[in-house]
């Protein structure tokens, strides 16, 4: 739960108060940097709005809905993805193996389950609850959440959701059940952005794990400056074609910003 100092720090929502200015988050040496506001409910509108800002809902069970707004942001540029030699052959034994296949949004809530339920490493318990669950069904429903999913054999082995608004993606979570499935499905988003020119997908707060497979951290307004043109454009259509393989199996991977 929150302490007394945070709950003094921070703004309390109602369900159609509209979010503080960002330079009022938590700052980088508080003991919870990006942390904005509390409350206000996960409607599909509120959180449109929140992503539109660069702000995203991140709470346990029994807590109340809190929202961040980190500084530094992580984030993955689709042309500096690192394809290391392990990966590569693992991509090429995939797109190439007549039972394996990439979806998109044909099993999004058993997806966003799977998430919930992963174990990962210096953590008690999950962020992604029911509440949360619910929430991102919805906001799949309305167009803006989908996921990428890695298949064998007719079994969904490992996979990923995200938010969508135009071109702008905010991933969220990955789950696998097999060795390099979430890596995989992770590849064909990468390989998906670059086709449809997507320069940039958000990963919110650093790891160990994406910075090895080329993420960085920029500064939160130049986020918001390289997300804000892409919130206006159409969105791509979320199908997967094994043609976007190319875009990361090609000799000249990765290749230079067009």
């Amino acid at each position: 739960m929150l302490n007394e100092s945070q709950r003094r720090s921070i703004s309390f929502l109602e369900a159609k108060t509209p979010f503080p200015p960002l330079s009022q988050a938590m700052g980088k040496h508080s003991s919870t940097p990006g942390l904005l506001a509390a409350g206000g409910g996960l409607s599909v509108q509120r959180l449109v709005e929140a992503y539109s800002q660069g702000i995203f809902p991140w709470y346990s069970q029994g807590q109340p809905v809190l929202w961040w707004s980190t500084d530094p942001r992580m984030v993955l540029l689709p042309d500096k993805f690192k394809v290391s030699a392990s990966l590569k052959k693992s991509l090429k034994r995939f797109s190439n193996s007549p039972g394996c296949e990439i979806k998109m949004d044909s099993a999004f809530l058993t997806v966003i389950e799977n998430c919930s339920g992963i174990e990962r490493e210096g953590q008690g318990g999950t962020w992604i609850t029911r509440e949360m669950i619910h929430a991102y069904h919805q906001l799949h429903l309305a167009g803006f959440a989908h996921s990428v999913e890695t298949w064998q054999d007719g079994v969904l082995v490992g996979g990923l959701y995200l938010v969508n608004l135009g071109r702008a993606v905010f991933g969220e979570s990955m789950f696998t059940f097999q060795t390099d499935a979430s890596k995989i499905a992770l590849s064909a988003l990468v390989a998906f952005a670059k086709h449809h020119q997507i320069e940039l997908i958000d990963c919110q707060q650093k790891t160990a794990h994406l910075s090895s497979l080329g993420g960085e951290t920029i500064d939160r307004a130049d986020f918001l400056q390289k997300i804000s043109p892409s919130l206006t454009q159409t969105s791509p259509p979320w199908i997967f074609k094994p043609i976007y393989w190319q875009e990361l199996l090609t000799p000249t991977f990765p290749s230079s910003p067009s």
